[in-house]
């Protein structure tokens, strides 16, 4: 008997990957086909007459973008969100979408670029999303929607039956101002004119190069001690060894440096105004770092442990601990 249970619950999961799987890879293609529409019926000559929606589409890039965004994403996904009741398909996309933006926005009939800057940028923001995609399914066993981000569970408690339509502005109207923003450096990689490599792009790809390999360490580092702790190997409370002992949230500081980074490339060429997609993320995981350490500090079996590591130890950027750690024998 025990056996068939299990064997149903592992088909039952199965398909519920699957189909959750399928839902994500359709996700984004209304976007994708609408702009390979535009692409395949404007061509732009002095001449030539297009239809209104395709001349402001070629003569508005950026607005294009927000506005694809905001069906495809905020509607779309907010509407499988609640058929399914479950929030969860807007925390993979975090790591698909900034993919998606630099394609679009080098591919686009008015991009003009330096190939070789276009190229490391978009090779690196490959990297970036596959390892943080990597890092998100291992995380979750590498099943698909089989729950939601704790933010989002916890936000849902909170605005009870005013969720269904709260969600909406709660989160999908911020990962727009959030991605967009961030993704402004792309867009201005691929509008500018064409300004060849300089000193700061050699800046940039080490700063986005490190902040990738940072934010991996460290996660991987987490995820090893998560595995330990649930194999029952781990008695320590609090992850203090590697990166982890010179920072508190070595992640999230590999995460803003990649960043950065990204917005180097757009400081080179003279548009510091792109800041604000970088300095937005800080601000935002700031909030996130002080939501985890107060989750943290709730779990009792954690909170004496927890208080010392954060009067000793860095919050993001890593440095040498305040004082030698001291602790008791059980």
């Amino acid at each position: 008997m025990g056996q068939i249970l299990r064997t149903k619950y592992f088909i039952v999961n199965t398909m519920g990957n699957v189909k959750n799987i399928i839902i994500a890879f359709l996700a984004p293609l209304p976007s994708i086909l609408f702009y390979l529409s535009f692409l395949n019926h404007y061509h732009y000559s002095p001449t030539s007459h297009h239809p209104s929606l395709w001349k402001w589409c070629y003569d508005h890039p950026l607005l294009l973008a927000n506005v694809l965004f905001f069906f495809n994403v905020n509607v779309l996904f907010w509407l499988v969100a609640l058929l399914q009741s479950s929030h969860w398909m807007i925390d993979p996309y975090w790591t698909v979408i900034p993919v998606i933006l630099v394609h679009y926005y080098a591919s686009h009939p008015v991009a003009q670029y330096d190939w070789w800057r276009s190229r490391i940028l978009i090779v690196l923001t490959w990297v970036w999303s596959m390892r943080l995609l990597h890092n998100y399914l291992r995380r979750e066993n590498w099943q698909w929607g089989q729950r939601e981000d704790w933010r989002f569970t916890e936000m849902a408690r909170q605005y009870g039956t005013h969720w269904w339509w709260a969600s909406f502005f709660a989160i999908y109207l911020p990962h727009q101002i959030f991605l967009i923003a961030l993704s402004l450096p792309m867009y201005v990689v691929h509008s500018s004119v064409d300004q060849p490599l300089t000193m700061w792009d050699m800046v940039a790809l080490l700063l986005c190069v490190s902040g990738i390999a940072i934010a991996y360490l460290a996660d991987t580092q987490l995820h090893n001690f998560v595995k330990l702790r649930q194999g029952g190997e781990a008695v320590v409370p609090v992850l203090e060894t590697g990166l982890w002992y010179y920072s508190r949230h070595p992640n999230y500081f590999g995460e803003q440096v990649w960043w950065w980074g990204v917005f180097v490339f757009a400081w080179s060429m003279g548009h510091g105004w792109t800041f604000v997609g970088a300095f937005t993320n800080s601000m935002c995981l700031a909030y996130v770092t002080k939501l985890v350490e107060d989750r943290m500090l709730k779990q009792g079996y954690r909170t004496e442990a927890y208080t010392l590591y954060q009067r000793t130890t860095s919050v993001w950027v890593p440095w040498f601990k305040s004082h030698h750690l001291k602790t008791k024998n059980a």
